[in-house]
């Protein structure tokens, strides 16, 4: 594995990192009584989105190039 697919695991980590705070901040919304999603809670899946493309565009620069 390359140096873009070492980034690409290390994005990965902060996306689960993302998703363990978004779930938490979801969990306590609903032990609170709310009835709307947090505000917060977009902005956080647009961030985990944009790690998503990231990561798949490192992995792609880390596979061989094609020979066709």
């Amino acid at each position: 594995m390359g140096d873009f697919g070492d980034m690409a695991d290390r994005l990965e980590a902060v996306a689960a990192d993302l998703d363990d705070h978004a779930f938490d901040r979801l969990r306590e919304a609903v032990a609170d009584g709310e009835l709307q999603r947090p505000a917060e809670d977009k902005k956080l899946m647009q961030a985990r989105r944009a790690i998503d493309k990231a990561v798949g565009i490192l992995r792609r620069l880390d596979e061989p190039p094609d020979d066709a």
